[in-house]
């Protein structure tokens, strides 16, 4: 199975390619962008050693010179020191402009590979190679790079576009299924946001919360619609000037629950499937959808084993005093995406703070 995404930019678009298989022909995937002989592979060690080898082969069987460069698994290695790291590793093997870095790899690898990528040398190629659902569906596509602040998530960082993202549905065979659950929850926010039958395909599916319950077709639909979405939104505002602010549905509270358990109790997919049950609560509540809408989203989120509640150790007041260091807050006001029907959502920054404090409580 094959199909191919276009993400359409005025200055370079690209594709976005979901090939089985696909992984062993990265070498000719590269080969007609015309990129520089110099590869710096970057990838965490879990990942390097399933495949690893099979993407150099490919990348030296296509006559390009490969180095690699790992980096611990987990978001709190999302920092500067890591990108540091990174840079000792290009100017020791001489990068130069022309050369690429393939970040083979989860979204944190990816987010990292892509900020080494657009400041070493003011800019060097970038492939995505994404190695988990969560990287496949978001944030392998749309040119989002960066590290974490002690204070808030991604707040260090720049858009800088992949020259191709190379999807290979065959690996997902062995992330661990806590991972797969986490991808799942951006695959329901692109239903919510943009695509309703996507949702409601979703509803028809017996068994939503491992891989090994999805046939091929369907995971191949799954991801293929989900890049689709993605790759719609950023071609119509690559930088988040207006309609690409939907994709930030569930991700406001989401990243204050994150950012307060330290990104160790609860992974970023996690976090956000308990921001858009509370994003849709707080939709309710100001009557911009039906309480039936809610609980349609709220089933579909449980189907795929996602939490649907805030950890019970976190303070009310303590996410409310965090959302005010997300980057989408203006003027002081925090930016909410919510629903208005399944497929739908505005924007908003109309949402009184004791509507927030009233749906957390709700979700303890």
């Amino acid at each position: 199975m094959k199909s191919v995404v276009t993400v359409e930019l005025p200055q370079r678009s690209y594709e976005v390619a979901v090939v089985s298989g696909g992984l062993d022909h990265l070498g000719s995937w590269m080969q007609p962008l015309k990129l520089g002989k110099k590869v710096l592979l970057i990838s965490n060690p879990g990942i390097f050693r399933s495949y690893g080898e099979r993407a150099i082969a490919s990348l030296e069987q296509a006559g390009f010179e490969v180095v690699q460069h790992t980096i611990p698994a987990g978001e709190r290695y999302k920092t500067l020191a890591s990108i540091q790291k990174i840079y000792d590793t290009a100017l020791a093997n001489r990068l130069e402009r022309s050369s690429t870095i393939v970040a083979l790899s989860g979204g944190v690898v990816g987010d990292m590979a892509g900020f080494a990528a657009a400041t070493w040398l003011r800019g060097i190629n970038f492939v995505q190679v994404p190695t988990s659902l969560l990287a496949m569906i978001d944030a392998s596509i749309g040119g989002k790079t960066g590290v974490n602040h002690p204070q808030g998530k991604n707040l260090i960082g720049a858009f800088y576009q992949p020259r191709l993202v190379l999807i290979d549905p065959q690996v997902l065979n062995t992330l661990p299924a806590r991972e797969f659950r986490a991808g799942m929850a951006e695959v329901i926010k692109y239903g919510i946001i943009w695509d309703a039958q996507l949702f409601e395909q979703l509803e028809q599916a017996s068994r939503l919360d491992q891989q090994r319950y999805l046939d091929l077709e369907l995971l191949q639909m799954i991801l293929t619609r989900s890049c689709e979405a993605k790759a719609h939104v950023v071609s119509k505002d690559e930088k988040e000037a207006g309609l690409r602010a939907i994709l930030n549905y569930g991700h406001t509270i989401g990243h204050a629950v994150e950012s307060l358990t330290g990104y160790r109790l609860v992974n970023h997919g996690e976090a956000v499937a308990i921001g858009m049950v509370a994003a849709g609560q707080i939709a309710v509540e100001l009557g911009l959808w039906t309480q039936a809408e809610s609980d349609r989203q709220h089933a579909l989120i449980q189907k795929t084993g996602l939490p649907t509640q805030i950890p019970a150790e976190l303070d009310v007041e303590a996410i409310v005093d965090t959302l005010q260091t997300d980057k989408k807050v203006e003027a002081g006001r925090v930016r909410f995406v919510l629903p208005t029907q399944i497929g739908t959502v505005k924007v908003t920054d109309q949402v009184p703070s004791e509507t927030v404090r009233q749906v957390l409580r709700q979700l303890q």
